[in-house]
């Protein structure tokens, strides 16, 4: 890469336009083993502000070397980048991306028509009720028609039997289920003793969850 005046031996070397492309091309000085290419960094360095005067016509780098020889200086990059745009087969990565989207989109619909159709669990509660009359002389039928007459989303009425509770007078004992988000028992009171010609109380005599 350098030029020579005449052939004497002690004759120091100096720089041309081929020493002022390589220079350019390297990022930066070589590192100290390479003793003879660290020193020629430095012999071409000190020619900084010289650089245009220099012998020889500047030419790409690889224009310099064997004649006939096909120049590929800087050319593995670009190759490498249009190898990498040509995918003649579609990316295996992206077709197994849109494989398992596909896969996970089905199982997902799979799974809420399922969750769709389990029928939901319903809290429910069997109920047994005390109703009393205001005395012996009461229609106890009428009173529990009365009762039974509620009706409402949620509740089922049961079987039913009059219980003495003392002086001739008998209590009504009735049992219902009901779904506990829709029916409750501060309702079934109040339904049941606004028929006050007949009701004088209602207590809850049992609650249990089913």
């Amino acid at each position: 890469m350098h030029a020579r005046l005449g052939g004497k031996k002690n004759i120091p070397y100096v720089p041309s336009q081929a020493d002022v492309a390589v220079f350019e091309a390297v990022s930066g000085p070589p590192p100290a083993d390479l003793y003879h290419a660290l020193r020629w960094y430095n012999h071409i360095k000190s020619y900084e502000k010289e650089k245009a005067s220099l012998p020889g016509v500047k030419k790409a780098l690889g224009k310099y070397g064997p004649a006939n020889v096909e120049d590929t200086t800087g050319s593995g990059a670009t190759d490498s980048k249009d190898d990498d745009d040509i995918d003649l087969f579609g990316s295996d990565d992206e077709e197994e991306s849109e494989e398992a989207k596909r896969l996970r989109e089905e199982r997902l619909a799979q799974y809420e028509s399922k969750k769709a159709k389990k029928p939901a669990l319903v809290a429910k509660s069997s109920i047994l009720l005390d109703v009393k009359p205001w005395d012996d002389e009461t229609d106890m039928a009428k009173l529990e028609e009365c009762v039974r007459s509620i009706q409402a989303d949620g509740l089922v009425w049961g079987s039913s039997k009059l219980v003495p509770v003392g002086y001739g007078i008998k209590k009504l004992q009735i049992q219902c289920v009901v779904e506990d988000d829709k029916v409750g028992t501060d309702m079934l009171e109040e339904r049941i003793t606004a028929f006050e010609d007949y009701v004088q109380s209602m207590d809850v005599a049992a609650f249990n969850k089913i």
